[in-house]
């Protein structure tokens, strides 16, 4: 499977930290709070977080945690379609290729609900065929990007001339709202949205990237440290301390079955700071930039991070012949692929 090319969207309104902490004083949710959530609030809003800014689908950021559950869900429906179409039209535009040239389409998810699922919608919004193949997937959080990819390439396969596109799209700030656990606290702090888009074919026309080499962890007994669950309606982050150190463990194991040889590059879910520096110790490389970038740009991000980050990568690194791809999240669960070209040819 071979990538024709790759795009990202986030919405127009973005925040810096410092901004939401300036919202939030104005909010009633934070009065609701106790005192040690609010400073919890303050020390992430104004500290060190490694976020410069986060984008979010709404003109009022104070209104998202005080909106109840029909609410979220709403702005869901209405602004997941809209950002993952603005990523899919981008990728189509570069790719040269026509919404109705597609043969299937795959959206991964876990910020929001629907029935159909999002890819009715963005299939209606763009003119997709409607003899195109929809594959919706949710439930894998944070790490379903490469696994929906391992699913494109899977359809591929069986398909080998079709042309597939990918989506993965969060409306983090349709999950958002305050109580005093410090997981959701955490989450409302550092979560931002975004969609990434790319579209795949079977045949390489010449210098382009193959994906391969997918590998899976799956940890059942860690599930409850990291997983939405649902309070009042609401959906609701539990995210423990731990995370970060489940993370490192899994994504070093599968980076050791790799056998990863060099030279390489290495875009990972950016998770947040305590993440990265863990991820960076456990496999003792140089610092995670293109991830590092993601996350001051746009925040934790969820399913789309590991993929802006790869875009990273592909437009600023012309000799980047090789990229592992690692992302990890609720399950608690770990993936890895890899990207693959072959060097271009120096003549002496």
């Amino acid at each position: 499977m071979y990538l024709q090319s790759i795009s990202h969207a986030v919405p127009p309104h973005s925040f810096t930290q410092s901004e939401c902490w300036d919202i939030l004083l104005r909010s009633p949710a934070l009065d609701a709070l106790k005192p040690r959530s609010q400073t919890l609030l303050e020390k992430v809003l104004k500290g060190d977080s490694g976020i410069r800014k986060r984008h979010f689908a709404t003109e009022r950021v104070e209104e998202l945690f005080t909106l109840d559950a029909e609410s979220l869900n709403r702005k869901f429906e209405i602004e997941a379609p809209k950002l993952a179409e603005a990523a899919l039209s981008e990728a189509l535009t570069k790719a040269d290729l026509l919404a109705s040239d597609l043969d299937a389409l795959f959206i991964c998810t876990c910020t929001g609900y629907l029935c159909p699922g999002l890819t009715s919608y963005v299939a209606e919004r763009m003119g997709i065929s409607n003899r195109a193949y929809l594959q919706d997937i949710v439930g894998l959080g944070c790490g379903a990007a490469i696994p929906t990819l391992r699913s494109a390439q899977g359809f591929l396969a069986a398909n080998p001339n079709a042309k597939v596109a990918c989506i993965a799209v969060e409306i983090c700030s349709a999950a958002f709202y305050l109580d005093d656990d410090p997981g959701v606290l955490i989450s409302a702090s550092l979560f931002g949205d975004a969609a990434s888009a790319s579209i795949w074919a079977s045949a390489d026309k010449g210098g382009q990237y193959c994906i391969h080499k997918f590998d899976t962890i799956h940890i059942p007994e860690k599930r409850e440290l990291l997983r939405f669950t649902n309070c009042k309606g609401k959906l609701r982050n539990k995210l423990d301390r731990s995370v970060p150190g489940i993370a490192e463990s899994a994504v070093k194991q599968l980076y050791e079955q790799a056998a990863i040889k060099e030279p390489h590059r290495i875009a990972a879910h950016v998770g947040g700071r305590d993440v990265l520096d863990a991820l960076e110790s456990a496999l003792d490389i140089p610092p995670l930039q293109p991830s590092w970038d993601a996350l001051a740009n746009y925040g934790n991000t969820s399913s789309p991070s590991v993929l802006i980050a790869t875009q990273t990568i592909l437009e600023n690194e012309s000799d980047a012949n090789r990229i592992w791809l690692t992302s990890f999240g609720a399950g608690f669960a770990a993936h890895c692929c890899e990207l693959y070209r072959e060097p271009a040819n120096v003549s002496s």
